[in-house]
């Protein structure tokens, strides 16, 4: 078949002919030798990725910043004055934190990649007269696919067969309102995209019905791939925390800017030397500024994507890590979260038991996917209930394939979770007949035994079993189409109940989501007394006054709501709609809400809420709304979520915090002797920008990899829109920068003016006393809310190695001879070691009393 040959409009033709010139065959498909030759043909069905960007590109990228700039201006202008030394050190700084830049964003971008490709779109096709599950990327054109509520549409195509499906084409027209559609042909060949209700396009989204159709284009051919030829690379969006730390780092930089300009201006008023002073601002300017830190921050966010991946949640947004970190409120339904998703029939109460599991097999919406195979090695594909209610008669020496031949299909009506049934038209023998299955509250009503079966439903539901119901109508053997109105004047035959035992772990997990101030809430179509009965296993103590209806809730108006929430745990038989409602309110209260969903009606309430979960083997709808996916579908994982989303937090806290601090060395050091006390300079401009390169560097990175603080679950959330910076970490931040650097001007005067030393001697143990300070500093930091004898030192051996490095540095700048004569330093002796020694425990003594102060007061929970 030639490439030309898909270039037709396919919506005019008859689905017959469409399928001869796509050389298929509705009934058995394509044949394995066609689909080897045809993927050769047109290539994997998938669009061609963003082009990455250059290593080169993104290492030019580094120096495209307003304080490099100022840098190299401040590094040529020494060079015309002839200033080699400090030529090669601001050279060497801008070079430096150039490449830990790249290397950083590098790093993130392989994180990122290895993220891609996780989940794997699945589609069900006919090959070779089987029904196959394989990957979206292997369809090609001619292939017959099917579709269930909640695909996503794996390619372009024609429609074949079409049972109520309804599919949103919002992603290629922006209307957001479902079509429905048909296989009749069009006669206008000027026919708008939206307009081709008999064709289906690649990302749409089925909502409802089922349908099958045959593959015209895959891969760049498709609708999605012609306009996916035409977009332009677009930049990543930042993340909350980013712009926070972005606009963060601008105003530091205006501040920092200020006041490097005033000790230019006053410096230069009051000595004359115009070099030097220039010199010195821009020194203090690029010490003091944090210009590293939103790098830092991307990679930190990264590696708790990673982290988190390891432990079956996939991340799709880098901004929802820092927001799981504040979640409080978690909403579920108890199905595959709590429970294993994996039914199993428990019990059927019929007069003819027999004749109930028949129903419940006719009505499935299962299939075998290898039905030549012996009953043993048959493997079923459709959803959990599906699949279960296929087996129902296995016990009776029931088999679906015998079935549908002697139970033939006319017409199918998909389950819906409005209307909470599905049905079957059937011929059985000569005659037609309307098999149901569904919740047993909307079938009663339709049947004049409702009052007979209601004591059987509660006890059954009390046990925690979920439970469907079976009915019969007999109809015209004329009848050949079937809608929700047909479904009326039933005959009922009975209750099948299954049984969906617990996630092991799960009662864990609730423990610890509760101790951390968590606050799950179950939303489910079962009824009330399944769900208690679920909860409880669980480890939810949940009273019947905490419990409400879907129709109760209907009832209620906001303000009601608003005052019953907090005392809510369980909503029993609701739809879909309630799902927002119940998120809306919490956020209305300013709680940080999860939602968490698999089906396409989920996918509202998945956007709406603060974070939306989806389960992995959701649908393609639920996982494209969702921020986080789920996947092995368990609740652990969303816990483990919320725990790495703190451990995030907290990791950026403690690298603000440090660069923070350490920012006010070049402010008050050099400020205060050159403006104040006219003293010479304590510490010169190359060893600050060395001092920035190694102190700002090493422990900023290695803050990523701190492990989760002790008690990390047992602290109640962050309230919402809580700052970056709190009153805690503001005071700890002043102090230490007070003190420390007040301390260097102590040093220094006591040494320079008391003792009378050499002041290049001086200069050299203040540079150590503000470098090996870092080296202390680094582990009063791992925790800011307890004291450093309370916690593991060397937990993170990051940043143990950074701080050893640090210490190196320090001693390879006095010591090996030329970083003595680029840094203008000497050997130092014993004394001097210790006066480092000295100031660096007084410093971290000071952080720690800081910090113990708060302790005492506040009580933290840790």
């Amino acid at each position: 078949m030639e490439k030309t040959a898909l270039n037709k409009a396919w919506y005019t033709m008859a689905a017959s002919v469409v399928t001869e010139l796509l050389e298929s065959n509705v009934e058995q498909g394509l044949s394995l030798t066609e689909v080897e030759k045809r993927q050769t043909q047109f290539g994997l069905n998938r669009l061609p990725s963003k082009k990455r960007i250059s290593w080169l590109k993104l290492l030019l990228r580094q120096f495209s910043n307003p304080l490099v700039y100022i840098l190299l201006v401040a590094g040529l202008v020494m060079l015309l004055v002839g200033h080699w030394t400090d030529t090669i050190v601001i050279l060497a700084a801008v070079t430096i934190n150039a490449l830990f830049g790249f290397w950083q964003e590098y790093k993130t971008l392989n994180i990122l990649d290895k993220l891609k490709g996780i989940l794997v779109t699945k589609a069900t096709v006919l090959r070779y007269g089987q029904k196959l599950e394989i990957d979206q990327a292997e369809l090609v054109p001619g292939d017959m696919v099917f579709l269930q509520p909640g695909d996503k549409v794996p390619a372009d195509g024609r429609l074949i067969e079409s049972n109520n499906l309804s599919v949103s084409e919002a992603v290629l027209t922006g209307e957001w309102l479902a079509i429905d559609k048909h296989i009749k042909s069009l006669h206008q060949k000027d026919t708008m995209l939206g307009d081709r209700k008999n064709m289906v396009y690649t990302g749409s989204l089925v909502e409802a019905g089922t349908g099958m159709f045959i593959v015209t284009a895959t891969g760049i051919h498709t609708e999605t791939g012609k306009i996916a030829q035409l977009l332009e690379e677009t930049e990543t969006e930042l993340s909350p925390l980013q712009t926070k730390l972005r606009h963060f780092a601008k105003t530091i930089g205006l501040l920092i800017g200020s006041l490097s300009l005033a000790i230019f201006v006053g410096g230069y008023l009051r000595e004359g030397n115009l070099l030097e002073m220039f010199e010195t601002s821009v020194a203090i300017a690029v010490g003091g500024i944090p210009e590293a830190l939103p790098i830092v921050m991307t990679i930190i966010l990264a590696i708790g994507m990673d982290r988190l991946l390891k432990k079956k949640g996939l991340i799709q947004k880098l901004s929802s890590v820092e927001i799981l970190g504040s979640t409080s409120i978690i909403c579920f339904d108890k199905t595959k979260t709590l429970t294993q998703g994996k039914m199993r029939l428990k019990t059927i109460v019929a007069e003819d038991k027999k004749l109930a599991a028949q129903v419940a097999m006719l009505t499935s919406d299962a299939y075998v996917e290898n039905p030549r195979d012996s009953k043993s090695d048959w493997r079923l594909k459709g959803s959990p209930t599906d699949q279960v209610l296929l087996t129902a008669g296995q016990d009776f020496g029931l088999d679906i394939i015998s079935l549908n031949k002697s139970h033939w299909e006319v017409a199918k009506l998909p389950f819906d979770s409005i209307y909470k049934f599905q049905a079957s038209l059937r011929q059985v023998k000569r005659q037609r007949y309307i098999f149901v299955a569904g919740a047993p509250e909307r079938l009663l009503p339709k049947s004049a035994e409702a009052k007979k079966w209601q004591k059987d439903i509660n006890a059954l539901a009390s046990q925690g079993l979920r439970v469907v119901a079976v009915a019969i109508k007999k109809v015209s053997n004329r009848q050949d189409t079937l809608s929700v109105e047909d479904i009326n004047n039933l005959e009922f035959i009975g209750l099948l109940a299954f049984e969906d035992r617990l996630r092991k772990g799960i009662a864990q997990a609730i423990k610890t989501a509760l101790q951390a101030g968590l606050q799950p809430i179950i939303i489910t179509g079962d009824f009330p007394q399944t769900a208690k009965a679920v909860a409880k296993a669980a480890g939810i103590t949940v009273t019947d006054k905490q419990i409400i209806t879907g129709q109760e809730l209907d009832k209620l108006s906001p303000k009601k709501l608003a005052d019953r929430l907090e005392t809510l745990i369980i909503y029993a038989r609701t739809e879909p709609r309630h799902k927002i409602q119940i998120v809306t309110a919490w956020q209305d209260k300013g709680k940080v809400v999860a939602m968490v969903g698999d089906g396409v009606n989920d996918s509202p309430a998945l956007k709406k809420a603060n974070i939306g979960i989806a389960l992995g083997s959701g649908t393609e709808v639920a996982k494209a709304a969702a921020d986080l996916v789920l996947l092995n579908d368990s609740f652990s994982i969303i816990v483990r979520a919320i725990r790495q989303g703190r451990i995030t937090v907290d990791n950026i806290r403690k690298a603000i915090a440090y660069v923070l601090a350490d920012s006010f060395t070049s402010i008050i050091l050099v400020g205060f002797s050159k403006l104040v006390f006219a003293w010479p300079l304590p510490i010169l401009p190359v060893q600050i920008l060395w001092n920035n390169i190694v102190e700002d560097t090493l422990p900023n990175i290695a803050y990523a990899f701190e492990p989760g603080e002790k008690g990390v679950m047992y602290r109640q959330p962050d309230p919402k829109n809580t700052p970056l910076l709190t009153k805690e970490m503001k005071v700890i931040i002043f102090f230490t920068g007070i003190v420390n650097q007040f301390l260097a001007l102590l040093v220094f005067w006591w040494l320079w003016q008391r003792l009378g030393f050499d002041l290049r001697y001086v200069r050299t143990v203040v540079f150590g006393s503000v470098c090996v300070n870092t080296a202390f500093a680094v582990f009063a930091y791992k925790n800011l809310r307890q004291n450093i004898w309370h916690i593991k030192l060397f937990s993170n051996p990051w940043l143990t190695g950074s701080a050893i490095i640090v210490v190196l540095a320090y001693a390879a700048a006095i010591y090996v001879p030329f970083l003595q004569t680029l840094l203008q330093t000497v050997a130092l002796d014993i004394f001097g070691w210790m006066v480092i020694v000295g100031v660096s425990l007084i410093s971290l003594a000071n952080i720690e009393a800081t910090k113990l102060l708060f302790i005492v007061n506040h009580k933290t929970d840790d």
